[in-house]
């Protein structure tokens, strides 16, 4: 169980919330089973990189596609391998109210440290049906809460309303992933120093550096796993410096920018293909380059073509200078 009480949500998250945070995906065998061996050898590696802590069952975890059942599993595999000593959140949203809530008290009584919490895509048009339905998920939870704003769900919110969500007593921040820089910047002067916002993405920090505001954790993005390794961890590092307010930009530059030019190429390429919807196919196979398990996506995803997973792995040994897959073998 998390280590606060409801009351002091906020203070927890101005502690524990810091640094790089990942982005969990969800692998699945051959048969389309959930891969549970495989998500545990997959959390120990990401450990391993110095990430402080994770998310599951986001939208690069392919929770749409889960059962109740495969979700909660999920769930009590991720707690399993955090064991109390690694913060971890549950993604919980869902089109139901109810299934919203069973999947947060599934959550908090497995040991998760906080809830995320989007728009209840498909019937969700208005700002006041966003604000009102993280109200009653936060009222049947004691745990804190990071909303997460993004188009994925059909709506994308104000920073009006995002400051209308933060004033929920639970409510400690904002995943701003709407892709839109200048919606982030908004919400970054308007919230940033009651609540904890931040922008998944390195250019946040270089614009807040000019700007003059800064973001405390990275959370939640895939970088950290696609691009280090426990000996090259440079990513992780950079975040964690960037994230005390020590920006590094020649270090940047130096170890992290050519990979992240392979990304972001890959990232416009994938999400293009298939109309704006997240890359999980590139990402998962980047995933099984670097020798994590990640299988096929499901429907009505599309996976890569051979022929771009060819290229993209060429594109990423180029960048980063070693074969991939030969990091770490597959434990």
């Amino acid at each position: 169980m998390a280590g606060y009480a409801k009351s002091e949500a906020q203070d927890w998250a101005r502690e524990t919330l810091r640094g790089q945070w990942t982005t969990l995906m969800t692998p699945f065998t051959e048969s389309d089973e959930l891969d549970e061996d495989g998500l545990r050898r997959n959390i120990r590696h990401i450990r391993s990189l110095g990430t402080r802590g994770a998310g599951c069952t986001w939208g690069m975890g392919e929770f749409w596609s889960l059962t109740r059942e495969e979700r909660t599993r999920v769930y009590d595999v991720v707690a399993d391998e955090a064991g109390g000593e690694w913060p971890i959140g549950a993604h919980v949203t869902h089109t139901s109210a109810r299934e919203t809530q069973y999947l947060a008290e599934h959550a908090e009584s497995a040991g998760f440290d906080l809830l995320i919490v989007a728009a209840p895509y498909f019937v969700t048009k208005t700002e006041r049906q966003v604000i009102d339905y993280v109200g009653a998920v936060a009222d049947g939870t004691s745990l804190a809460i990071m909303f997460y704003n993004s188009p994925q769900f059909g709506i994308v919110m104000s920073a009006q309303g995002l400051q209308e969500i933060c004033a929920i007593p639970n409510v400690v921040g904002v995943k701003e992933a709407s892709f839109n820089q200048q919606l982030s910047i908004e919400t970054h002067l308007l919230l940033g120093r009651e609540s904890i916002i931040s922008t998944p993405d390195e250019w946040v920090l270089f614009k807040g550096k000019e700007l003059g505001f800064e973001q405390q954790v990275m959370f939640a993005n895939t970088s950290d796993w696609r691009f280090d390794t426990p000996e090259s961890n440079h990513y992780v590092r950079f975040i964690d410096k960037a994230m005390t307010g020590d920006l590094d930009e020649a270090y940047y530059d130096d170890h992290i920018r050519p990979i992240k030019q392979v990304s972001d190429r890959w990232w416009k390429r994938t999400v293009q293909k298939q109309n704006g919807s997240l890359p999980v196919p590139m990402v998962k196979h980047w995933g099984e380059l670097m020798g994590m398990a990640g299988g096929s996506v499901r429907a009505p995803l599309m996976e890569l073509s051979d022929d771009e997973k060819d290229e993209l792995a060429g594109d990423i040994e180029s960048a980063r200078g070693l074969k991939t897959g030969a990091a770490r073998g597959n434990a």
